[in-house]
């Protein structure tokens, strides 16, 4: 059986496919499966397809959905980098069938580079009418770099890089080693440079400011540092920001300088820099939404879970064939976006996900409903996350009706997989004597706890519908105003007097 490093060219890689079937590639060096590095997990063989940029047009649709019918559990999930998971696989997916999703772009043409984090952006680049800049372009440099420099899949598998370009539905909250974010000087767009030089923060300003013909360069010199200071015989290779923070980040931007063939530009931040994204930002892409291109809408689908069956896949790719452009794009929030759709059709278009079961309404409980594999998929979790977190939804849907998007995250171990971030609503995890009970907590960005502050403990779960439905409920009576988030609302107060305002009879 051979063992396959990251070093393998693609050649023989699909060589070794060809004999062995993908079950030889259940790898130890990596922990983040690719399309040709599959991982073994609780409910079988896990295989992701980076998706850079989260586009997908209808004929990949297709090839996946079958794919994962042939192969896995009938369905797909969409990630928080917007790339797609496979589930459940059983057999081996030949050699054959990788080339031909190879050829239909999905994957990387460099099998090499293919467990590199996806590349992110904002679902509506090149759409938004708020964008500075369109970032597709970037995107797609940078993923073509990538492909064509073998030598970079000695980089960490988590080695990851997001653009902004500056619009309403923002991704520099997302948890990246590298943020070039949009942002307009003197008349003239610029990509502010944000390293993630803290554990689990997002990346911080370093007042580097770049013409966006630069950043590819500058992406490149990022790298070649990191690949200069790191052992690539290593099994699991450091995390950028732990190179950054050896060297000490003065050193390691001095470095990079030193590889451009251009001064580094340095501008603090504007007296009125770009608002921070917000939890609810994350959500503001749901619903109806005109382009910036006239006459032109597109539509933010709510995927519960973000888990997508084969025959709703399908159906989606041939929707967009009929009343758009073809695509359909995925979102780090685990939803996805239909785009293009001329104003004559939207009433259509809508009618037909409703007709797939699916839905469009931002208040939708599961439009902001996060959970991660749960025990039935992964060993570490203590609940079955995904079974609980439908089973809340159903029961809040009859029980309150929301205003404005709730996020409620269950995670089953204290990893926190499925969202880096805090939550409104956090629900960890924990067995006690075989029984499946989670930690509360509710968000607050500045608490030293890493889900929030916890307000119950080992709550069972046949307990917890009631508890989530009293706090929704207070939280409605006792808001300032229809407008005030969650998370501020909950910060007004201490942890005593939210005990007991959710103790009382709403």
């Amino acid at each position: 059986m051979p063992t396959l490093g990251v070093s393998i060219r693609h050649d023989d890689l699909l060589s070794a496919l060809h004999r062995e079937g993908v079950e030889t590639l259940l790898s130890g060096f990596t922990a983040c499966p690719g399309l040709f590095y599959a991982t073994s997990a609780q409910d079988g063989i896990l295989s992701r397809l980076r998706i850079p940029g989260g586009i997908l047009n209808s004929k990949q649709c297709q090839a996946i959905a079958e794919i994962a019918d042939m192969h896995g559990g009938g369905y797909v999930d969409v990630t928080n980098r917007a790339n797609l998971q496979i589930r459940e696989i059983s057999q081996g997916i030949s050699s054959e069938v990788l080339q031909q999703l190879q050829d239909l772009g999905i994957g990387s043409h460099n099998s090499a580079i293919d467990h590199i984090r996806n590349i992110m952006t904002s679902p509506t680049a090149g759409i938004d009418p708020e964008e500075l800049i369109d970032t597709l372009a970037l995107v797609k440099s940078w993923d073509a770099y990538l492909a064509e420099h073998s030598e970079l899949s000695e980089l960490s598998a988590k080695f990851s890089v997001c653009f902004d370009g500056g619009g309403k539905v923002s991704v520099s909250d997302r948890l990246n080693d590298i943020l070039l974010r949009a942002e307009l000087i003197d008349a003239q767009v610029y990509f502010r440079l944000h390293l993630g030089f803290i554990k689990r923060k997002p990346p911080i300003d370093t007042e580097i400011i770049l013409l966006p013909e630069q950043c590819l360069s500058i992406l490149a010199a990022l790298a070649d540092v990191y690949l200069q200071h790191t052992d690539t015989q290593l099994k699991r290779k450091p995390r950028l920001q732990e190179v950054i923070n050896s060297l000490g980040w003065e050193n390691y931007l001095q470095q990079v300088e030193q590889r451009l063939t251009f001064s580094l530009q340095r501008c603090q931040q504007l007296v009125q820099p770009p608002s921070p994204a917000t939890k609810e930002a994350g959500f503001w892409h749901i619903g109806i939404h005109p382009q910036r291109q006239q006459n032109l809408f597109y539509i933010g689908v709510v995927l519960p879970l973000g888990r997508l069956e084969t025959q709703q896949l399908r159906r989606l790719g041939d929707l967009t064939e009929k009343y758009s452009n073809g695509t359909i794009r995925l979102t780090p929030w685990q939803n996805l976006l239909i785009t293009d759709i001329p104003q004559e059709c939207v009433i259509d278009v809508q009618r037909e996900i409703a007709d797939l079961g699916l839905d469009f309404t931002v208040t939708n409980i599961k439009s902001a409903l996060v959970a991660c594999s749960g025990k039935r998929g992964c060993a570490a979790s203590a609940t079955d996350t995904k079974a609980h977190a439908l089973a809340l939804a159903d029961y809040l849907e009859t029980h309150v009706k929301l205003d404005r998007p709730i996020n409620i995250h269950f995670s089953g171990c204290a990893k926190s997989c499925a969202q880096h971030h805090t939550g409104d609503i956090t629900l960890l995890g924990v067995s006690d004597r075989n029984i499946e009970s989670y930690h509360i907590y509710v968000g607050d960005s500045d608490s030293h706890e890493k889900f929030g502050r916890k307000i119950y403990q080992d709550v069972s779960f046949t307990e917890l519908p009631a508890i989530i439905e009293q706090i929704l409920k207070v939280y409605k009576i006792y808001s300032l105003n229809s407008g005030e988030p969650f998370e501020k609302f909950v910060n007004r107060y201490e942890n005593a007097q939210l005990q007991e305002s959710f103790s009382q009879p709403s």
